[in-house]
């Protein structure tokens, strides 16, 4: 019987080393895939937190993003600046992806913004004395956390400018701020030093003219750290506390910090 030469050998022992790297990659494949499915299962079937602040998640959901926040929380920095664009490469038409809580018209004349201090009388700001401080404007990368996002425009009152001029400078001591539309269906919880971020606005404008109504009129929060579920329409109230103000989307199960 004639014997296979060295080659057939050879061609023989790459093919098996093949097969074996495609089983284990295959097994390693399979292996992960019920691990994840198992991981999945169990925190579908894992019970739901306590309906509060937050609501709406899976208690080791909602863990994982308390975790989360209180470590972006610790590198957070006002040295990080969201990039920004050239005016011409803002949108002419700015998305709505959702008017809960706004979409209603306004007087100009008698609108007040009200803002309360704890332990003190509330101001109550005319959209005339805000256009009095000076302006500031943006154009960055507006993200949602459905996935999309779309360069645009604001102008408004720096939310920095805003504190000083008012002489809110001491409750930027305490922890968060809240705001919420005048109907009070859509409410949004702050992080202080996100709010008091140097590209977080207060905006009376889009695209150099007055705000639309869909867009938020009078006046809305631009904080380009977060999300834009966090980027309230229409504000009519700002208030400050040591605890989480409430949050509508985070009582939906949405993360309480949404920053990006």
């Amino acid at each position: 019987m004639s014997q296979p030469d060295k080659k057939e050998k050879k061609e023989l022992t790459v093919e098996q080393k093949i097969n074996r790297r495609n089983f284990i990659s295959f097994s390693t494949f399979i292996v992960l895939g019920a691990t994840a499915f198992e991981g999945w299962r169990w925190l579908y079937k894992s019970p739901d937190e306590v309906p509060g602040i937050t609501g709406s998640a899976h208690q080791p959901l909602r863990k994982a993003l308390n975790k989360t926040e209180l470590f972006f929380r610790r590198v957070f920095s006002d040295n990080h600046l969201v990039k920004t664009y050239p005016k011409s490469m803002a949108a002419p038409h700015v998305r709505v992806n959702s008017n809960i809580g706004g979409g209603k018209k306004f007087d100009p004349e008698t609108w007040r913004l009200q803002v309360n201090k704890p332990g003190a009388e509330a101001l109550q700001i005319s959209l005339d004395e805000l256009k009095t401080l000076p302006k500031t404007e943006i154009v960055y990368d507006f993200k949602c956390v459905e996935g999309w996002d779309q360069i645009s425009h604001w102008g408004g009152v720096s939310f920095r400018d805003f504190i000083k001029h008012f002489k809110l400078d001491e409750f930027t001591k305490m922890e968060f701020v809240g705001m919420e539309t005048e109907d009070k269906k859509y409410y949004v919880g702050l992080d202080m030093p996100s709010a008091m971020h140097p590209q977080t606005l207060l905006a009376y404008e889009m695209n150099d003219k007055p705000l639309p109504i869909r867009n938020g009129a009078p006046l809305r929060l631009i904080i380009p750290v977060k999300y834009g579920i966090k980027n309230l329409k229409q504000i009519s109230a700002i208030s400050f506390s040591n605890t989480r103000p409430k949050d509508y989307w985070a009582e939906q199960g949405y993360d309480y910090y949404s920053g990006l």
